[in-house]
């Protein structure tokens, strides 16, 4: 049992980290503002389903996917890594892609899903630990996360409230920042990796 519950730990503990869904609360909510608590759990769904999806794809068949596309692990940190670039710049600078009040709510789910939660970092993390430890230790410590970050973006309104709109508002700049700064790491990893590869 000890060989089983050590790995589970790690694994759980590294994906939590790497799913950060502290870092989602301020966007989820404000993407969500003015839903119904159901709608609000609905996206949480969502996030954590298409995040989850991801996640299972490529903790099982994740050599079958790059062999097939012919795509590597450095091509896909630089196009996550874009994609995070620019969340990190709409968070950072209170910049709006102008994709319509009503469509931006209704993608929320799909937006925290990926790249937020499950990126190019938390792909990369699954894959390391299925090398490290197989499969069944990661597959339980993804579920694990997952219901750990369902729980955090349903109550995110209620997060947001207990820290205060202004509190929430500088660690949303400062967050987006970091994310801006992660997302140049993953590029810059992903252009080094590809051309020394």
């Amino acid at each position: 049992m000890d060989g089983f519950i050590s790995p589970l730990l790690y694994s759980f503990s590294a994906l939590f980290v790497i799913l950060d869904p502290l870092l989602s609360v301020p966007i989820f909510t404000e993407m969500t503002q003015g839903q119904p608590a159901r709608e609000i759990a609905h996206q949480a769904w969502i996030a954590v389903g298409v995040a989850g999806f991801l996640m299972y794809i490529f903790l099982f068949f994740n050599f079958l996917i790059f062999g097939v596309l012919q795509i590597t692990i450095a091509s896909f940190q630089v196009a996550g890594g874009i994609l995070l670039l620019i969340l990190g710049l709409q968070e950072t600078l209170d910049i709006q892609i102008p994709t319509g009040k009503e469509r931006k709510r209704s993608i929320a789910g799909v937006v925290i899903g990926t790249p937020l939660l499950c990126g190019p970092g938390t792909i990369t993390t699954v894959l390391l630990l299925s090398s490290r430890y197989g499969l069944l230790a990661p597959a339980a410590a993804i579920f694990l996360a997952l219901v750990a970050t369902w729980l955090i973006l349903n109550y995110s309104a209620a997060i947001q409230r207990i820290f205060g709109e202004v509190i929430i508002g500088i660690l949303a700049r400062v967050l987006g920042m970091l994310l801006s700064a992660i997302a140049v790491t993953l590029i810059a990893q992903g252009i080094v990796a590809l051309v020394g590869g």
